[in-house]
């Protein structure tokens, strides 16, 4: 089952959400949604205490609904119960909330917009600049992002050719590749800006960008020169990468005397264009 780990927003609350290729559906977690729809402070009880009455009254969706890694608050990858669109449409009719209705028609618009961007690439790359100019992001800003996006595609899929294995793995190379040219791991980089849950990238600066850019491209770079087979080998080269924009952000820091490694934010709207 080729996967695509994506995480979507219903009125600023974050549904984490995962692709299957193969089958062309999202699957959804279900505790997310929960907490959308019901506003529990502990959705995970919830939807224990659901569960276990649905099961009960013989429903199919909790008794067969499946189970996906997905990462967690805490940065790490746990197993979460998820169904699909068209059990979540079951599941809702469990659940009285007045977002209900709202929420149904975002999933089906979710639904739809996919399938169109199969089709069509271009598109997701249109929304996802439609998305980034109504959170007030600079146009400059805009275009590196999006560059950063196709140089760590590139990256993952030369991971994927050399056998490394997504989620826990995936993040380690990252944190090593940060850490490396950074100076700190993604969680301490996360820390050192404020930030919980929110995208680490979408809360640098431009030439934060930049930098993070050099260091996953000369990975990837290096990696297809000495095409590792093992995760070690594959660590080496992580931090062979990351030591590439170590140099440069040294250099320039050195010529300029000011840190590269920033305590802003997207909330510094201002500061970051």
């Amino acid at each position: 089952m080729k996967t695509e780990t994506n995480i979507k927003l219903f009125e600023s609350k974050k549904v984490r959400s995962v692709w299957d290729a193969e089958q062309e559906k999202w699957y959804v977690s279900i505790v997310d949604v929960i907490e959308v729809l019901t506003e529990s402070p502990n959705p995970h009880k919830y939807w224990s205490v659901l569960k276990t009455r649905l099961k009960k009254e013989g429903s199919e969706l909790a008794t067969n609904c499946s189970q996906l890694k997905m990462q967690s608050a805490d940065g790490k990858f746990y197993r979460t119960d998820v169904a699909d669109v068209e059990q979540l449409f079951r599941l809702i009719q469990s659940i009285p909330s007045p977002k209900a209705e709202p929420f149904k028609l975002w999933l089906s618009q979710i639904a739809r917009e996919r399938l169109e961007e199969i089709d069509d690439p271009e598109l997701g790359i249109e929304r996802l600049m439609e998305y980034y100019v109504r959170k007030g992001y600079s146009e400059n800003w805009i275009n590196q992002r999006l560059k950063s996006i196709e140089v760590r595609k590139e990256l993952t899929d030369e991971w994927e050719r050399r056998g490394v294995k997504k989620g826990q793995e995936y993040a380690s190379l990252t944190d090593i590749i940060t850490k490396t040219w950074s100076g700190m791991t993604t969680k301490q980089y996360k820390q050192h800006k404020g930030l919980k849950t929110e995208s680490l990238r979408d809360n640098m600066t431009n030439l934060e960008l930049v930098l993070n850019m050099l260091a996953e491209a000369s990975t990837t770079e290096i990696s297809k020169e000495k095409q590792p087979n093992t995760f070690a080998e594959n660590s080496k080269v992580a931090k062979q990468g990351g030591s590439v924009a170590a140099v440069a952000r040294q250099k320039l820091e050195l010529q300029t005397g000011k840190k590269v490694v920033s305590e802003l934010n997207a909330k510094n709207l201002k500061s970051m264009k």
